[in-house]
């Protein structure tokens, strides 16, 4: 039997961390428990709205967040707050598959307008490794806001 999994990342500011994936991505910021949200609603501010209301204090309300995959097909993204700094590289990454069945120049331009894309977004590009057949197909490797690594392939 397969499972599901929740990915978990370490972060100063979920709130933004999981709004820089959300548009990296293309997921979603769910709403609330038992809250219908109109059409256009913010959920974040829903949130916000919520936890208010149970009482939790406003410097408390950005210690988690999470966003999921609208389609239900990729795992959803847990973002909770910790004091420490990353110190090290990560043992493990996300892999953002933006070219699958491209090759050569056609797949490093596809990889070249996201990664402008997401370095608008806050991401910060660190390298690119360029096609070398038959073994690589070439990505470019980035870094999230918090800098987290992660590939565009």
């Amino acid at each position: 039997m397969s499972r599901h999994i929740q990915v978990t990342f370490d972060a100063h500011d979920p709130k933004a961390l999981s709004s820089f994936w959300r548009a990296a991505l293309g997921y979603v910021h769910p709403g609330p428990p038992g809250v219908d949200l109109p059409d256009g609603a913010d959920p974040l501010a829903a949130w916000d709205e919520f936890l208010a209301g149970l009482g939790v204090p406003p410097e408390e309300r950005n210690t988690r967040s999470a966003i999921e995959d609208p389609d239900g097909h990729g795992p959803r993204l847990f973002f909770q707050q910790v004091p420490e700094d990353k110190v090290v590289k990560n043992r493990l990454h996300l892999d953002v598959r933006v070219a699958p069945g491209l090759v050569g120049a056609e797949r490093m331009v596809a990889l070249e307008a996201e990664c402008e894309r997401l370095v608008a977004l806050g991401a910060t590009r660190l390298r690119r490794v360029d096609p070398a057949p038959p073994f690589e197909a070439g990505f470019i490797v980035l870094t999230d806001p918090e800098g987290n690594e992660f590939c565009l392939d």
